[in-house]
This record gives structure tokens, sequence and C-alpha cells, in this order.
């Protein structure tokens, strides 16, 4: 979306530009389940490890980050699986997810943005899930078929 706004030293009428934002969620798998994190911030709920890419940051190393920084695991065999960009996945901003899968190894425990890190097994998800995940796991348990 392009826009105008005013240089606030000139003053003179410049482009200003709004786009989606890139975001990284991942599908980890382990131990015939998979890893889901309950979100200490805002929407509230049970989500897929993931979130926004850095600057200089290639999405495969954001999604590498996000799961350790969330989840505390190491990630291997990591592939890209969807990328969703519906304009109102996110109650927030437009923000558009890469989607992830992955294999993990270590001890799951919950951090950063994370209040609780669980397994789940893809038969009993939580009803509460933030975000389009409900939609991105329905997507995969269908592509597992």
């Amino acid at each position: 979306m392009q826009t105008f706004v005013l240089c606030p030293h000139c003053g003179k009428k410049v482009t200003s530009h709004r786009n989606p934002l890139p975001t990284v969620d991942i599908i980890i798998s382990m131990k015939d389940s998979i890893v889901l994190i309950e979100r200490r911030n805002p929407p509230h709920g049970w989500a897929l490890p993931g979130g926004f890419v850095d600057y200089g940051e290639s999405l495969e190393e954001a999604a590498i980050r996000e799961a350790r920084e969330e989840t505390g695991l190491e990630i291997e065999n990591l592939r890209q699986f969807h990328a969703y960009s519906d304009p109102d996945r996110d109650p927030r901003q437009h923000n558009i997810s890469m989607v992830f899968t992955a294999d993990a190894r270590g001890e799951a425990k919950a951090g950063d943005d994370a209040k609780t890190v669980r397994l789940f097994r893809l038969d009993n998800l939580p009803e509460l899930l933030c975000f389009d995940h409900a939609r991105i796991l329905k997507d995969y348990i269908a592509g597992k078929k």
C-alpha cells in the first residue's frame, strides 16, 4: 500500500510504503506428536512456534532461531511446507508466514514468547489455536494421508 507523509525535516510530501511483514511458523514433530506453545502475549491461546524474520536473516535461520527461543529445541530436517498470506490471518497486522516442518531433539521448555510448551497428538489438538494455525494443521494432516 502506497501512501504519502510529510517529511519531518523539510515538510515535502514523500512516498511511504506499508507492506506485510514476513514471519515463520514451524510444525515440529517429536515422539509421534507436534510441539505447540501457549502464547504469553496477546492473542492468547495455543500456537505453532514461530515469529518475525529479523532483517538480514533467511527464513530458514528465523525458523531455527524461533524454535530454539520458544521451545528450547534443536530442529533438524527443516523443510518448507506452505506459505500463508491471508491479510486477516493475524489480528494485529498483515503478516505472511512461511511454514516449515522439522523434527526435534532435546527437552522442550518454554522460553521467550511462550508461556508453556507441550506435545500434542494430531488427533487431540487443543480447541483454541491462534491465528490461522488450525487451518495450517488441517492442511498438514491432509497432506499426511
